[in-house]
């Protein structure tokens, strides 16, 4: 991510922080201005290009989208466009991000990290569904009718838009990848991070409770836990946090003991 990317996200984050949103329609909105800006290269350009001057760019959001969406949503793309990107991908990303946002904004008290993960999981242990989804030649608006079918009922209704509209529009990218950037992104949205953790068994309420409050107080900020239970790892335990792993598995003092014998 470039320097100028990682500028604009930040200037993208503060105009949402700054909207009022109340509902999903901003977040629909701008999953849907991602996706036809994703699909359109002459679009994505034109928005992206620094050497145009920003009235120009914010100009173009206006002409293109003006009577599709709501003010608030016209406000924050007209942000966007606003700042440098350091390429038309990274726009139409920033675009998604803050859909994603937007959607943790509508439904601050659903468990929105955790809905995704259980998905992600049930896709994990689904090949067929994995493959449906990640598809290629799959009719994305079909993708996401699959995916409201599968959620509906069982998650929130922020989780289920951000599902079902990342996987109309992958971008080379695999459908559990898509739903764990989610997550993080939800979950910073939030003020916290998140830790998937693999044990070989299920972990008490009380473990669960002991672990979240020694990483949040090692990563000084909260920790919500996902658990994940892999006959594996034989004993203890492995930890993700973003790109840090803590791995404190039987399993991965086996290995390395063996590597070490082997050497």
């Amino acid at each position: 991510m470039g320097s100028a990317t990682t500028q604009a996200r930040v200037s993208g984050i503060a105009a949402l922080d700054a909207a009022a949103i109340t509902d999903l329609a901003v977040a629909r909105e701008l999953f849907g201005v991602a996706r036809a800006v994703g699909q359109t290269p002459q679009l994505a350009s034109a928005l992206a290009d620094a050497s145009a001057p920003a009235p120009a760019r914010q100009k173009v959001v206006d002409d293109v989208f003006g009577r599709q969406v709501s003010a608030t949503t016209r406000t924050l793309l007209g942000a966007v466009v606003a700042e440098r990107w350091s390429s038309a991908a990274d726009l139409v990303e920033g675009i998604e991000e803050l859909a994603v946002r937007a959607a943790a904004v509508a439904e601050p008290q659903a468990d929105v990290e955790a809905d995704l993960f259980a998905f992600s999981r049930v896709v994990a242990d689904n090949g067929e569904l994995e493959l449906a989804l990640g598809s290629r030649l799959g009719d994305p608006a079909a993708k996401g009718r699959l995916v409201s079918s599968l959620l509906t009922g069982r998650a929130s209704a922020s989780a289920i838009v951000i599902a079902d509209a990342l996987v109309q529009q992958p971008r080379e990218r695999r459908v559990r990848q898509l739903l764990t950037w989610a997550m993080r992104i939800v979950a910073d949205q939030r003020g916290r991070k998140v830790a998937t953790v693999i044990t070989a068994v299920a972990l008490s309420d009380a473990q669960i409770e002991r672990l979240s409050r020694t990483l949040s107080a090692r990563y000084g900020t909260e920790v919500s836990i996902n658990t994940v239970v892999d006959p594996t790892v034989v004993g203890g335990l492995r930890v993700q946090i973003a790109d840090d792993v803590i791995d404190a598995s039987v399993s991965s003092r086996l290995a390395d003991l063996r590597q070490r014998l082997a050497g």
